[in-house]
């Protein structure tokens, strides 16, 4: 919930979310429909003016309770649970050199850890994953917006998360570096880097290429889940319909399917029970 100083606004309520080891779970809606609200909370950064009422989080059998006066461990945070945040490319100081802030992100979670250890084991893990070492050198405008981007994962993923919410990491990004990008997070999780991801994205396209299964929200619940294919090729929930239907396609026997505006629809459709493909 929202806490505005006026009117409270329910953001996220009644949303349960299971992520399979080894599994992407691609999170879609519209803007407003509360996917970043709802990785805020699984990520453990929620912060005012956003309070979390009730809830709870489970990883590995281990259950951290969420809302009211629960305390949620240093632990947890970046080694169970990681977020690669939205406008990742403009989340790091430019005043800093990579090295430098690759020693902030592990001395906050290990006091004994030394800059050579860290840095032994970012270069390690960027050279890992294609990138030059000479990038722990560079401040972030020497590099190019998909090297960025992959270098924010990196040190988003450096405590070896069991989880990693990624939120809409492809947004600011041409189809190349979007590529270059994903191919990397399935590496990570080949490698066992991170467990499982949430990938949260309004690009639906994109959730087709990376996403092992999808959950669609509107206005703060999750109305259909299920397999990729399936929620693509037969959605069956009103605002998944709609949701598909604005998608642009390239491929020759949609094009002279009409997309269909938001608008068109019935409104009242959209109170229509969750759909949750087995």
């Amino acid at each position: 919930m929202y806490y505005t100083g006026g009117k409270d606004v329910v953001a996220v309520d009644d949303v349960s979310v299971k992520i399979e080891e080894g599994e992407v779970l691609g999170l879609a809606g519209e803007s407003g429909s509360g996917k970043t609200t709802l990785g805020s909370i699984i990520s453990l950064i929620a912060r005012p003016p956003l309070h979390v009422e009730q809830g709870s989080l489970e990883i590995d059998g281990k259950v951290q309770e969420l809302g009211g006066d629960a305390k949620v461990p240093r632990t947890w945070r970046g080694a169970v649970v990681s977020m690669l945040p939205q406008g990742a490319m403009n989340s790091i100081s430019p005043t800093k050199r990579i090295r430098h802030l690759v020693y902030d992100v592990m001395r906050s979670h290990d006091r004994k850890v030394s800059k050579d250890e860290a840095l032994d084991r970012a270069r390690e893990r960027i050279t890992t994953l294609g990138l030059p070492a000479r990038v722990l050198d560079a401040y972030p405008h020497q590099l190019s917006g998909g090297m960025k981007q992959r270098t924010v994962t990196i040190i988003s993923t450096l405590l070896n998360p069991r989880l990693l919410v990624a939120d809409e990491p492809t947004s600011a990004l041409d189809v190349s570096s979007q590529k270059i990008l994903i191919e990397m997070l399935l590496e990570m999780l080949e490698k066992k880097i991170m467990s499982g991801v949430i990938f949260i994205t309004h690009d639906l396209p994109v959730l087709r290429t990376v996403a092992t299964n999808i959950a669609v929200m509107y206005e703060g619940r999750v109305v259909e889940r299920g397999p990729t294919e399936r929620m693509v090729d037969d959605p069956q929930h009103p605002y998944t319909q709609a949701l598909m239907s604005s998608v642009l396609a390239p491929e020759p026997k949609y094009r002279k399917i009409r997309i269909e505006g938001m608008s068109s629809f019935d409104r009242s459709l959209f109170d229509a029970p969750a759909v949750i493909h087995r």
